[in-house]
């Protein structure tokens, strides 16, 4: 074939691919992008996926927007920082004894635009969970999103040591209409 890629061959390694993935529980639309904007160190994209049967979807794009941490982490009752989490995102942590819909709608009775729930395991750089229902019947109505563990750490880990009580996002990024040389994905994840 002198140097030219084989047509039928490219096809087959997309498709297998694509049946990697579903394999894993994911489909290539599963995916949603955002952008940390500030603090600067960590002004990467990074990926989420969206919670499988609960949960609303983005209706529009947040261009400058809070994403919070949640005081305490893991959001299963009352947060001491409700009112900063008022028309934001937030960031929970994954575990600790409630499940993701109950986290999702702690962050929604605060007024909460989204949630972004970030693995508990901070080593966790490659794995994906896939956040469903928990029976109760209960539903909400905001989006919510899994982060990996290791990406969840960096965000928490910068804005400690910049004293931030936030980072500031852009959400949902049509990673699509960036150039490969403006994408920058944080280092230490395999994309």
């Amino acid at each position: 074939m002198g140097g030219r890629v084989c047509r039928s061959c490219l096809m087959t390694l997309l498709l297998l691919l694509s049946h990697s993935l579903l394999a894993w529980g994911l489909r290539i639309q599963d995916y949603l992008y955002f952008q940390v904007l500030s603090p600067g160190d960590i002004r990467y994209i990074f990926t989420a996926t969206p919670a499988k049967d609960f949960g609303g979807a983005f209706s529009q794009r947040y261009d400058q927007i809070h994403l919070v941490p949640a005081d305490p982490p893991e959001a299963c009752g009352e947060l001491n920082n409700g009112a900063f989490i008022q028309g934001q995102i937030a960031l929970v942590e994954r575990g600790r004894g409630c499940s993701f819909l109950s986290k999702t709608r702690v962050i929604q009775e605060h007024g909460g635009r989204a949630v972004i729930i970030t693995d508990n395991a901070s080593d966790n750089d490659s794995v994906y969970v896939e956040m469903i229902q928990d029976n109760t019947g209960r539903t909400v109505d905001i989006p919510a999103l899994f982060l990996l563990g290791r990406d969840g750490y960096m965000i928490q880990r910068s804005l400690e040591q910049h004293g931030l009580p936030w980072a500031i996002i852009s959400i949902p990024v049509n990673v699509s209409s960036i150039s490969t040389f403006e994408l920058r994905q944080p280092p230490w994840t395999f994309w």
